[in-house]
């Protein structure tokens, strides 16, 4: 069976709605698809959000704060680096006393454009993905109990709380300011984005050649909106059996969205990652298993669309994803 959509002119950032719909009411990727594809389909990353500042600055403190966690060895910002694009350069996540977790940690730049968070899709909204760190016994290992115990010693969160709650310290406070933080970590600018605002020469030729190669494969049927992603869910290994090749035992971690709907179509099923400074994210997939873009690259185009590049193809497409490196935003205490 064949599958035929339309990318509208003006696609909403965060939703892919003419790109099907499952049972649950979430958007999914059909495994093949044919569009009619302008530059539209992705749009520019904004150069701000109107955001509460006082929100901000107190989701910056709280970011950077170790005692988030149970031995105050483990912040936020210790997973989600500035100077690692937001992720942390890792194969998998690191926790307190150095627990390794089992799935590669996403950037937080730029995921509030995302219509769920996690890997898995299980929340969607940022407020809600906060919790998740602070309570894996693998990573924060703690609770908002001790937290905010550990919060009120200190002599001006209180008063930075209140400024904004007049209940104070709460853990649903604690997750709005952080998400508002989060929010704002933009990074606009890329050349890419010059390039759709009219400035042809902000691409170089082999960055433009991959664009048309984007498009034309037919990469833009997941990797689209403002995210270039992040706005729908879809099975890694449409063309060709990925887990059996990948060399590994399967782990909880491969189930994908199979884990929050049991579900046996959800098997394998992933968020589509936004490709928003990708090339600076090393290493990629959901296990962080893959150490280079250019492999990454060729392992997209084998699993999801059948198909194997030549060095030049891959080139170009890794010269257009590397013209989605924006402007890092600053995330500073």
């Amino acid at each position: 069976m064949r599958f035929h959509y339309l990318v509208p002119l003006s696609l909403a950032a965060g939703l892919a709605i003419w790109l099907g719909v499952g049972d649950s009411g979430e958007t999914v990727a059909p495994p093949m698809m044919e569009l009619a594809a302008t530059d539209q389909a992705i749009t520019p990353i904004p150069d701000q959000l109107a955001l509460d500042a006082r929100k901000v600055a107190l989701g910056r403190r709280l970011f950077h704060d170790k005692r988030l966690s149970r031995d105050d060895s483990v912040s936020c910002a210790t997973c989600h680096r500035p100077d690692r694009a937001g992720a942390d350069g890792l194969p998998v996540a690191v926790g307190i006393q150095g627990q390794r977790g089992k799935l590669n940690t996403p950037t937080v730049f730029n995921s509030g454009f995302n219509f769920r968070q996690f890997w898995d899709g299980r929340v969607p909204s940022l407020e809600e993905q906060v919790p998740g760190p602070v309570h894996n016994p693998v990573e924060m290992a703690t609770d908002w109990k001790h937290v905010i115990a550990k919060l009120k010693q200190d002599p001006a969160y209180p008063e930075m709380f209140r400024a904004i709650w007049p209940d104070g310290i709460t853990e649903v406070h604690i997750q709005g300011a952080i998400a508002e933080f989060e929010r704002g970590l933009l990074t606009p600018d890329a050349p890419f984005d010059h390039y759709l605002q009219g400035k042809a020469q902000a691409l170089s030729r082999d960055a433009r050649q991959g664009w048309d190669l984007f498009r034309n494969l037919g990469c833009i049927a997941c990797h689209q909106g403002v995210n270039v992603g992040g706005n729908m869910y879809a099975n890694l290994g449409v063309m060709g059996d990925f887990f059996a090749d990948r060399g590994r035992p399967l782990t909880d971690a491969d189930l994908g969205r199979f884990k929050v709907t049991s579900r046996e179509e959800d098997r394998h099923v992933f968020k589509v990652p936004s490709l928003r400074n990708v090339e600076r994210t090393a290493p990629y997939f959901h296990d962080g298993s893959v150490p280079s873009l250019n492999k990454a690259v060729e392992l997209m185009a084998r699993y999801q669309l059948g198909i194997h590049l030549s060095d030049t193809d891959t080139r170009d497409l890794v010269a257009f994803l590397t013209s989605l490196n924006g402007r890092l935003p600053e995330t500073g205490k």
